[in-house]
């Protein structure tokens, strides 16, 4: 027996979804809403295989490979602001001491 094929059918509304479903407003299954002091975000988890390019993470400023699951978000309106996370620095956002640049020989204090 060959396996299934999965092809979208053609025509007619028959089978889609209908009014105001998930899909037919473009939100996805993994995006949820989060709000805290700066208000409303927007945040996509990515799974491995969506993840096709290497970013920067800004809450340790490491990369993060390609092909690494992780978080996306942004603050509600502000599509431009979108950032990618680790998950764990993204769970640990609030945590988060202010950044200081150092050079690589500078002793830590």
């Amino acid at each position: 027996m060959s396996p299934r094929r999965n092809h979208p059918k053609r025509g007619g509304s028959k089978g889609r979804p209908s009014g105001d479903d998930e899909e037919t407003l473009g939100i996805t299954s993994n995006q949820s809403f989060i709000e805290d002091e700066m208000g409303l975000w927007v945040v996509r988890k990515l799974t491995g295989s969506a993840a096709t390019k290497p970013y920067r993470c800004p809450g340790c400023d490491q990369l993060i490979p390609m092909a690494t699951p992780h978080t996306v978000a942004w603050l509600d309106g502000d599509e431009e602001g979108r950032r990618h996370w680790h998950n764990a620095c993204w769970a640990k956002r609030s945590n988060r001491r202010p950044n200081t640049e150092r050079t690589r020989n500078a002793p830590r204090y």
